[in-house]
């Protein structure tokens, strides 16, 4: 579990939103934080995303084409039997 949670796209995305959050509490909502907000959203899907697609790969499983992991799938799947012996 501390494998995904410490990841650097999960833990900036968890970082950001608290700062957004702060902020609310000393300003408006404006055009410009609901932006921000919508970005942070999207930043977080992604951050998500991508360790889910970390997980499938390390498992073996089938990627999707538009996956980093696309076509590496037996190879971490060997990294990841490796460090469990």
């Amino acid at each position: 579990m501390r494998t995904y949670l410490f990841r650097t796209g999960l833990f900036s995305a968890i970082t950001s939103g608290a700062t957004l959050v702060r902020g609310l509490k000393t300003g408006e909502f404006t055009w410009r934080t609901a932006l921000a907000w919508l970005s942070w959203g999207i930043t977080l899907a992604l951050a998500i995303g991508a360790i889910i697609d970390a997980r499938r790969a390390a498992r073996g499983e089938a990627m999707p084409g538009d996956s980093a992991a696309h076509g590496r799938e037996a190879e971490l799947a060997k990294k990841r039997i490796k460090r469990k012996h």
